[in-house]
């Protein structure tokens, strides 16, 4: 039976998101601040996170870092609860390595079907998980450390910026369209294309001369990595 972990100040929501994941089946324990919830991680670790960003202390943005930081806990599915509407607060969140964004109020029976879809992905991802040293042209991709080198100098991507890479170099030559690459690194859930163009756009600046060279984009269909 999956775990999950509630990061909620609002003690009205904390108790609704609990007691209607208890009723999914989940076990749930909930927090009113960072604090807890990671003192509590150090017992057991959930399958998954529901994280608010306005909390006392330690944000919401702030923990998503952290976790993903964190080799125990980056592969955890984050999903955030927020009042946070803003494109701008979507993208800096998905792109700090949130798996799911919903803005408050939410519907609890949307929830839980993204919570299902999150822990699905995850089951998926630890089956294939790759490991080693990917190499094409003037990138190097180290998988284990996830770093990324042009031409042996590090570039510093941002959590989705690195995931994005390593899913075009992985299918390189081949054209893959906006809907596959939103489904795999945002879910599809309340995305926007416009959120992938963005990150297409600061990943081919961080990777210079090389950025345009090898990232091309395919009108109208999406986008290829391809070094020839």
């Amino acid at each position: 039976m999956h775990t999950i972990y509630v990061i909620e100040d609002d003690e009205s929501i904390r108790e609704l998101v609990s007691v209607a994941l208890t009723g999914f089946g989940y076990l749930v324990e909930a927090f009113p601040e960072a604090e807890a919830a990671f003192a509590r991680m150090a017992e057991q670790l959930p399958s998954l996170f529901i994280v608010d960003l306005m909390l006392p202390g330690m944000d919401g943005l702030t923990i998503i870092q952290h976790l993903k930081e964190k080799e125990v806990t980056q592969k955890i599915p984050v999903m955030v609860l927020t009042a946070k509407e803003r494109e701008t607060d979507k993208v800096k969140t998905l792109d700090a390595g949130a798996d799911d964004y919903m803005v408050k109020p939410f519907g609890i029976l949307e929830l839980g079907a993204r919570i299902k879809a999150l822990l699905r992905r995850a089951e998926v991802n630890k089956e294939v998980e790759p490991e080693g040293i990917l190499k094409e042209g003037a990138l190097t991709i180290n998988i284990n450390a996830r770093q990324v080198l042009v031409e042996e100098r590090l570039v510093n991507l941002t959590f989705k910026e690195y995931e994005l890479l390593l899913y075009m170099v992985e299918r390189k030559d081949k054209v893959i369209d906006r809907e596959e690459l939103l489904l795999k690194l945002w879910g599809c859930a309340g995305v926007e294309t416009r959120t992938l163009d963005i990150h297409v756009r600061t990943l081919r600046q961080k990777l210079g001369e090389y950025g345009k060279q090898y990232i091309h984009t395919v009108r109208k269909v999406g986008y290829e990595f391809c070094t020839k």
